[in-house]
């Protein structure tokens, strides 16, 4: 199973961007703990880290050329109003799954409250920490594995 990762903007600042908020652990740990998961399911993971929004968009469209079987996608502060980012996904046949590390619904500021990508996303796991990706990599595993549901 093909699952692509996609991080945006400042999650590369894991462990020193308010870890009040995001936690201690850094982007690196984040990545060993994806590729642990992966191994454990029989995933291969792409995974990306970009600030900017057009790569996001780029990174969706290959994953839609190249039939990856699902997306997750933590988009930063673009969740909020990443209008083009919605599109992509409304565009693309691959099923994204939406990520966050903490619960949007718990965040003090109102703008972080709404997610723009929610509507075209077929699933959102957010508040878990590095938890939430599992939960993610596990409703993939169990709904979009080409192998399991052939």
């Amino acid at each position: 199973m093909r699952i692509m990762i996609l991080n945006g903007p400042n999650l590369n600042l894991l462990g020193t961007r308010k870890p009040e908020v995001y936690g201690t652990q850094t982007y690196d740990d984040l990545v060993q703990f994806l590729n642990t998961v992966a191994g454990s399911l029989n995933m291969t993971l792409t995974l990306r880290q970009t600030q900017y929004e057009g790569d996001l968009i780029t990174s969706l469209h290959e994953a839609h050329e190249r039939a990856f079987d699902a997306v997750l996608l933590n988009a930063g502060a673009y969740t909020h109003y990443g209008y083009a980012l919605h599109d992509a996904i409304e565009a693309i046949s691959v099923p994204v799954v939406e990520v966050h590390l903490s619960d949007l619904s718990k965040r003090t500021e109102p703008w972080r409250q709404h997610s723009v990508l929610e509507p075209v996303c077929v699933a959102r796991f957010m508040g878990e920490g590095f938890h939430s990706y599992d939960a993610a990599l596990r409703f993939c595993k169990t709904h979009y594995d080409p192998l399991k549901n052939s």
